[in-house]
């Protein structure tokens, strides 16, 4: 596997000179005019480092930060390559609003080659994506299961998928869709064009790699579990009972948006419920909300209606807001990398943003598993308003709450949702 390296500070091209816009890329001039229609000017480090590649038909496995642009580093090759030869381009997500996302910003690309489009996720009528689907569509992004589901019914043919996109590839296998995907490649024509993109890199995804991809080249912007770097980060230490006080404090405090996570979909109903109570604006995103409430949620986000979002981990990846101030991590996550993904909520596009975790006084190991993952220590802060505690050291080889050994199977928890 070839690799390539590179920084975060400003793209230095081959002349030496900062990169200040898509030329050179070996872009085509349509693309060119439709970026700057959209008023994309610059192009992200990903977005440098891996649309030469991809546009040369290479297989590539981008390793990048969440919030870096890595859906165009695949979008603008995908469609310039489809425009000048036939069969499908497939993009795989891990959630529903993902998917969608990803749609939105093929859009004014596809159009510019009268080129459709169909989303294929679930929770969404089959009738309406059969109808799509018979339109046929050159670009489709789907979620692993419905996806499988109309290959079962014969009205998606794999054979015809040219290019193949994993996105958020480490999202996917952590939810439990490992055996969906594997499927799904196992009927893919070997002759393809396949990228993966992801925050971190596990084991699972070099196995892929190495299975299923032609000498891949890896596009490495920063090192896997690396948070984005304009993201200020602080923990405070608390009992249980005083959190919800603290999240009273903090949200008097910041003015702009607000994403709170909660480690299960029953608590982040309790923590919503409380946070109107404070007198504030706020919206549930989770696996027994329906895609219509979900969608419905993260638009009133978007516009400002509700100050804040209160979302688990299984939503994570479909939240692509720019202007999020904070991000709060009301439970800390089941995963350490998961930690990663959360905070690249904010801070997006260039903007800066700022993430506060509260960790009880029982989570110490959790909390070192985090730090050792993004190779830095979290400030722990006090509030003078709420009594602020100290980590208890598990004795005689004892586990605290959420610590890997009393996880049990994810996957099962997972698949469904």
């Amino acid at each position: 596997m070839t690799h390539m390296m590179t920084g975060a500070s400003d793209i230095i091209g081959e002349n030496g000179q900062p990169v200040r816009d898509f030329y050179g890329l070996g872009i085509a001039p349509k693309i060119l005019d439709i970026l700057a229609r959209i008023k994309f000017r610059v192009p992200t480090l990903i977005q440098f480092k891996a649309i030469p590649l991809a546009i040369e038909g290479k297989d590539i496995i981008g390793i990048a930060q969440t919030g870096t642009g890595k859906t165009h580093a695949f979008a603008i090759p995908m469609c310039q390559r489809l425009a000048q030869k036939k069969g499908v381009g497939l993009v795989l997500a891990p959630t529903r609003e993902l998917a969608i996302q990803i749609e939105e910003a093929f859009r004014p690309l596809a159009d510019g080659f009268a080129m459709k489009t169909a989303c294929l996720i679930g929770g969404a009528p089959m009738y309406g994506q059969i109808e799509a689907l018979r339109k046929s569509p050159r670009i489709i992004i789907a979620t692993p299961g419905r996806l499988l589901d109309h290959m079962s019914q014969w009205n998606f043919i794999p054979e015809e998928v040219v290019m193949l996109v994993l996105d958020e590839a480490d999202r996917m296998l952590d939810m439990g869709f490992s055996p969906q995907i594997l499927k799904i490649l196992r009927f893919l024509p070997k002759e393809r064009q396949t990228m993966l993109f992801s925050a971190t890199i596990p084991k699972e995804i070099m196995d892929i790699a190495s299975r299923h991809m032609k000498l891949p080249v890896s596009v490495e912007i920063a090192p896997s579990g690396t948070t984005a770097e304009s993201v200020t980060q602080e923990l405070f230490i608390v009992k249980k009972e005083a959190k919800s006080r603290l999240l009273s404090r903090l949200l008097a405090q910041y003015h702009g948006p607000v994403l709170l996570f909660s480690r299960t979909k029953h608590n982040a109903r309790k923590i919503m419920i409380s946070i109107r109570k404070m007198g504030y604006s706020a919206a549930e995103i989770h696996s027994n909300r329906s895609l219509t409430q979900r969608r419905e949620a993260l638009n009133g986000f978007k516009s400002g209606r509700y100050k804040v979002l209160v979302a688990t981990d299984i939503a994570s990846r479909g939240i692509d807001v720019t202007g999020i101030e904070l991000v709060i991590n009301y439970d800390l996550p089941e995963d350490a990398e998961n930690y990663v993904h959360r905070i690249g909520r904010t801070a997006r596009a260039g903007c800066r943003g700022h993430a506060i975790s509260f960790a009880t006084p029982d989570q110490s190991r959790d909390v070192r598993d985090i730090e050792k993952l993004i190779r830095a220590t979290l400030p722990v802060s006090k509030h003078p308003e709420v009594p602020s505690e100290k980590f208890v050291e598990p004795g005689h080889g004892a586990q605290p709450r959420g610590s890997s050994r009393h996880r049990g199977n994810r996957q099962n928890k997972f698949r469904h949702r």
